[in-house]
């Protein structure tokens, strides 16, 4: 009974069958799709980020004061953590909690063993992308914590956290759900369009959040005289 389970499970080490599934022609496609949708928001972080700076020094140029703590790289910071953070909330509850989808289960259903460990698979790599930016996030705060002159207010890190989470769904939405169609929000529903709509209009909602909460004044310091 025990050599039965072992054989027929999704154990990719031991599955030959399992293994033809998962690593055929579209294994290095899909590996280069999944990663560009990161690739896509690591470089619009970036642009962000230099864009924000710039913006910063031209008004700290402007403006007469002694001391103006710089809230770009905390918000960036938080920002990438948020992008992290977002697709760990996607993954948990949507992918694992609720099962509503897995990664590739509009291309492959997961109503078979080898169509759910095929997916399992693409989720553990998905949650390793999220992990990486997390990583890099907290990598970056550290580094903060060794910086002058920059402003450590926690709404910098709500803010960027919204903004970072609404940037993964729209993102991850568009690329993965209308663009690719990797899978819909909720496979078995009646109305997919609604779902996946739905999740990606959350992005450009919680960006808007985000900045709302960046760009707030209340956190920056009163004006020193001379």
């Amino acid at each position: 009974m025990k050599n039965v389970l072992f054989t027929t499970s999704g154990c990719i080490s031991c599955n030959k069958e399992l293994q033809n599934a998962l690593y055929n022609n579209e294994f290095l496609p899909n590996l280069f799709k999944m990663i560009s949708g990161f690739l896509i928001l690591a470089v619009i972080v970036a642009v962000l980020s230099y864009f924000s700076l710039k913006k910063y020094r031209k008004n700290r140029r402007t403006v007469m004061q002694k001391y103006v703590p710089n809230p770009v790289p905390l918000s960036i910071t938080a920002t990438i953590l948020g992008i992290g953070i977002g697709g760990f909330i996607d993954g948990i509850f949507m992918h694992q909690i609720l099962q509503w989808h897995g990664m590739f289960t509009n291309k492959l259903p997961a109503d078979t063993v080898i169509g759910k460990s095929v997916n399992m698979f693409w989720d553990g790599i998905f949650h390793l992308l999220t992990l990486t930016a997390v990583i890099i996030g907290i990598v970056s705060l550290t580094r903060l914590m060794r910086m002058h002159n920059v402003n450590s207010s926690p709404k910098l890190v709500w803010g960027g956290f919204f903004a970072g989470w609404g940037l993964f769904n729209f993102v991850e939405g568009l690329l993965h759900h209308h663009i690719l169609e990797f899978h819909n929000v909720r496979e078995l529903s009646q109305h997919q369009d609604l779902w996946n709509y739905g999740f990606l209009l959350s992005g450009p909602l919680f960006m808007a959040i985000g900045f709302y909460i960046i760009f707030h004044r209340d956190y920056y310091p009163k004006r020193v005289e001379q």
